[in-house]
């Protein structure tokens, strides 16, 4: 159970009704009718708990599980215990994902503004919109309806925020347009200067950054992430994109729509992803890139050449992944003496 000094929970809510939420076959027309109060893992799961599986590594704790009810795939729906009601589905984690968010749903914005906030005259505060303590909302920012801005966040002059949103506390943003039903989490920085410099013996001379950060719409950013705005085009963020913590993206890098960057992933100025690319943790992407769609990088690998449409690659510099495993491999067996991979 999650602890209820940090989460409010939903519910109960029958087995039909969370079969047609999740679109899952209920095993059992019998346990229909039966409640369920919350969600659990499988090791912990008891009376009146949800629970699910997708990996087999979890067999065993699916065997014995106290759950009242799981979400499974058909594979591996004859292995669960007797008296655990199953809801039959093709991917039991998205499910999952919707049902726990059915009986833990964001925190409703509560509108309103902080005595302590700073709002600007000439700022545009749509209806529905909460504004924490001691923000600083700078002339001409544009809120939307339904947003909320947390604490000690700062928008300066001209940004915009799109219905919905939720930006969380201590945030700094500038020259930024975001879109709708976006979430920004505790101290992200959007819009600071690009890193730009004509370089020379008499020293580095700064080039304006003169573009800005064009956010799109249902994008989660992760604390404490970092997206420089452009030097004349702007940096773009496309829809559906998540970024996890501690992300640093560069000026005129453009981010394509159902894109994933997990954290310490860094990509330099100019750089471009295609659509739904997959950037594993601590990834570098150098400068002047072309990422194609759907490509897959393995955590810590170094880009620094172009990366056609659907490849998967890994290592640094980065090759093919099949590449990667063989130089793995090789290298193994090199620091082993041994002809054969050491066991």
């Amino acid at each position: 159970m999650a602890d209820p000094r940090f989460f409010h929970r939903a519910g109960p809510f029958s087995l039909s009704e969370l079969a047609e939420k999740a679109g899952a076959e209920l095993r059992a027309a019998d346990d229909a009718t039966r409640l369920i109060s919350d969600v659990a893992p499988l090791a912990t799961a008891g009376a009146g708990t949800l629970s699910f599986i997708d990996n087999r590594k979890y067999l065993s704790d699916f065997a014995t599980t106290a759950a009242a009810a799981c979400l499974v795939a058909p594979a591996i729906a004859d292995r669960a215990p007797d008296g655990v009601a199953l809801l039959v589905v093709k991917d039991p984690y998205r499910s999952y994902a919707l049902l726990a968010a059915l009986f833990y749903p964001a925190p409703e914005t509560v509108a309103g503004i902080h005595p302590t906030a700073l709002v600007d005259a000439t700022a545009e505060v749509a209806e529905g919109v909460q504004i924490g303590p001691y923000t600083v909302i700078g002339a001409g920012v544009r809120i939307g309806p339904g947003a909320s801005v947390g604490a000690y966040t700062h928008l300066e002059k001209g940004v915009e925020i799109g219905a919905g949103s939720r930006i969380g506390p201590h945030c700094s943003l500038s020259h930024t347009l975001i879109g709708d039903k976006c979430l920004l989490h505790s101290g992200v920085r959007i819009g600071q200067d690009g890193f730009g410099f004509a370089m020379g013996p008499q020293g580095h001379l700064k080039v304006p950054q003169l573009g800005r950060v064009l956010i799109g719409s249902d994008v989660e950013i992760g604390a404490n992430t970092t997206i420089d705005r452009g030097a004349g085009p702007d940096t773009v963020i496309e829809d559906g994109v998540r970024i996890d913590n501690l992300v640093q993206i560069g000026h005129n890098v453009h981010v394509g729509a159902g894109s994933v960057l997990v954290s310490q992933v860094g990509i330099a100025g100019s750089s471009r992803l295609g659509r739904f690319v997959v950037a594993g943790g601590q990834v570098g992407i150098a400068g002047h890139l072309t990422i194609g769609d759907g490509v897959q990088i393995a955590a810590q690998s170094g880009i620094i050449q172009d990366v056609e449409t659907g490849a998967k690659i890994g290592g640094s510099p980065a090759v093919g992944i099949r590449t990667w495993h063989r130089q793995s491999v090789a290298l193994k067996r090199l620091a082993t003496g041994k002809g054969k991979e050491s066991k």
